[in-house]
């Protein structure tokens, strides 16, 4: 169980389980995958202008190696059991909340998707959706918790990581939600306040979020041992991720002339990744 005065999610402080990060080897796999990512990133932003042909695969396989990307991170970090954990309830409360948001319009506002992102579960949600949830709430989680203060109670870290997380991660669908709509990945049943997206959308991605990570805080705070000790330059990889991730996503809003999202998006994204990085 996380003593009082620990962060939730060990993320900067707690020893614990053998393993602890000292290493830059361990960092190895976590690199060279984000390497990846940003190499095909770049490629599928940048391919028409260099005249390069298009790639449907690596639609699927840039998320693929980003999600691989997150989970190596957390495991490396967490260790398998918190990883896992991280990673289950995030497949799971966001596959169920977006079930409950297409067939309610509750939780988003009212929307559906295409079958451009893949199969559908029960016909209303992609598979890949929960998994590109995966691949960003980690490393807004991770920025959350670096920037959460030591001095605060237990419970009071475990709610600002998880309000702080859910604001890091809704800010990238500020630029993500207008190219996916643009793509016809999505779509909306009603004109929204934002480029097109109810700001319904918005709250409901906070929302889901912040259940996430409260849950998953709550119970590494109740059930789990300290977790391992973690060096501020193994979090800044995440925290690079996050912004790598946010950055493809914003280069290629520009390519696709929505730039009044991807400006926003930079605005909303930035002060995280900065605040995070810079953090001691």
């Amino acid at each position: 169980m996380a003593q009082p005065g620990e962060r939730p999610g060990s993320v900067g402080g707690g020893a614990g389980e053998p393993g602890t990060l000292k290493s830059a080897q361990d960092w190895r796999p976590a690199r060279i995958l984000l390497l990846i990512y940003a190499f095909l990133g770049a490629y599928t932003v940048f391919r028409s202008i260099l005249g390069l042909p298009f790639q449907l695969w690596l639609a699927f396989l840039l998320p693929f190696v980003g999600v691989t990307f997150s989970l190596v991170h957390a495991v490396s970090g967490f260790g398998w059991r918190r990883a896992v954990i991280f990673l289950g309830l995030t497949l799971g409360l966001s596959l169920l909340l977006e079930s409950v948001g297409v067939i309610t319009g509750w939780v988003y506002g009212p929307y559906h998707y295409t079958a451009r992102l893949g199969p559908l579960f029960l016909g209303s949600v992609p598979y890949l959706i929960p998994l590109t949830w995966f691949m960003m709430l980690y490393p807004s989680y991770v920025i959350a918790a670096r920037l959460a203060s030591r001095r605060w109670g237990p419970w009071v870290q475990l709610v600002a990581i998880a309000a702080c997380g859910g604001l890091a991660m809704t800010a990238w669908d500020l630029v993500l939600d207008p190219l996916m709509v643009a793509r016809s990945h999505w779509v909306w049943e009603v004109e929204g306040e934002y480029f097109g997206i109810p700001l319904h959308n918005y709250f409901g991605w906070w929302l889901t979020s912040f259940v996430i990570l409260l849950v998953f805080g709550w119970i590494e705070m109740k059930w789990l041992p300290p977790g391992w000790e973690r060096s501020p330059e193994f979090d800044r990889l995440a925290v690079l991720g996050y912004a790598i991730i946010g950055l493809g996503s914003i280069l290629d809003a520009i390519k696709a002339e929505l730039v009044g999202p991807a400006l926003a998006a930079l605005v909303g994204m930035a002060p995280w990744a900065w605040s995070a990085w810079n953090r001691k």
